[in-house]
């Protein structure tokens, strides 16, 4: 049986969820997510815990499970206490500031990148090298973080770029003045 999969999902106090015909609501104090559960697994609520089960021991089945389950606890985390992702953005002249809504990046190309974030995630320049994206939606939060970041990846050679907080970026060894 999947490892995480078979854990059962703690309620969090001021978190609702609700299982109809495969779709999961869970509702807290940040917002709303729902999801439709794949149809091999079933979902049930009991006192205050989630369980996840499957029907078989199919390989497929066992991934689901372990996934699902993950989902679920992502989804009651998210409307709980939310996620956020960190950039950083390295290079001279690089920076980042916003624009009403929008995010305004100046990369070394030509022209700004004006970025308007999806409606459910919150972008922030506490200062002009960091970009701090919040939500409610982990996989929305990272999808933007990655969009962000593919604006301008770091190169191995300086540095320059955008890089996650803490990242460890692998440096090359630039060229050598020939020996003659």
């Amino acid at each position: 049986m999947s490892r995480i999969g078979r854990k059962p999902i703690p309620l969090v106090k001021g978190v609702a969820v609700h299982v109809t015909d495969g779709t999961v609501r869970v509702r807290g104090p940040k917002g709303e997510l729902s999801a439709v559960v794949h149809p091999d697994l079933t979902v049930t609520v009991q006192g205050e815990e989630i369980q996840v089960s499957r029907p078989g021991d199919a390989k497929r089945q066992r991934a689901l499970h372990g996934l699902w389950r993950a989902n679920i606890q992502n989804m009651i985390t998210g409307v709980s206490q939310g996620f956020s992702k960190r950039l950083e953005i390295v290079g001279v002249g690089y920076r980042a500031e916003m624009k009403g809504k929008k995010l305004q990046l100046y990369l070394g190309y030509s022209h700004p990148i004006l970025f308007g974030p999806p409606e459910d995630v919150t972008l922030e320049a506490p200062a002009p090298t960091q970009i701090v994206i919040s939500g409610i939606d982990r996989q929305l939060v990272g999808a933007v973080a990655a969009k962000i970041r593919s604006f301008r990846p770091p190169e191995p050679y300086k540095g320059k770029g955008i890089k996650y907080e803490g990242e460890y970026i692998r440096r090359k060894a630039g060229k050598t003045a020939a020996s003659k």
